[in-house]
């Protein structure tokens, strides 16, 4: 059977407009990537559990603080190419980032070096204007941001290059 994820995309009105919350994996393979990176907090679970419980347990896990209370929007699933299943469930809500604590996790590091390194298991948390947010995603979850424009009523088509003038 195949891995499934769940998670919560938080969402709240900033000062340009929509933004959504999401964190960026820890450890070193992460560490100088940006664009397409980055991830609503998640993580998998198991056959029976609940997809809610699951994505609000790996928010506090991921984020350091219990997810807020609301109606939870579910934005469906989508299938990975790893073949993982990502189902997200959105809400309206706030998220102070001077709070943000992520969990850990141990790995070999260097490669073959037999040293155990600890690392957080999300190294960075921002709030990203929803216009952009599908950018900083990893490709697999962008298509989240669109379902949650939809839902809030939001067109996200690509606005037009600025004027410019030039001398020469």
């Amino acid at each position: 059977m195949a891995k499934q994820s769940a998670g919560i995309l938080l969402y709240r009105q900033g000062p340009g407009g929509v933004e959504v919350l999401l964190v960026h994996p820890g450890g070193p393979f992460w560490a100088k990537k940006d664009l397409g990176s980055w991830s609503a907090p998640k993580g998998e679970y198991i056959s029976g559990e609940e997809p809610l419980a699951a994505a609000k347990r790996e928010f506090a896990e991921e984020v350091g603080a219990p997810p807020p209370t609301g109606d939870y929007l579910d934005l469906g699933a989508v299938k990975q190419s790893s073949g993982k299943a990502v189902q997200l469930f959105a809400v309206a809500g706030d998220f102070d980032l001077e709070r943000f604590h992520s969990n850990t996790f141990t790995m070999e590091w260097p490669p073959k070096s037999g040293v155990q390194q600890e690392f957080p298991e999300c190294d960075r948390v921002a709030w990203v204007p929803l216009a952009t947010a599908a950018t900083k995603l990893v490709k697999g979850q962008a298509p989240f941001i669109g379902r949650l424009a939809e839902h809030l009523h939001i067109n996200l088509a690509t606005p037009e290059p600025p004027a410019q003038a030039t001398l020469f």
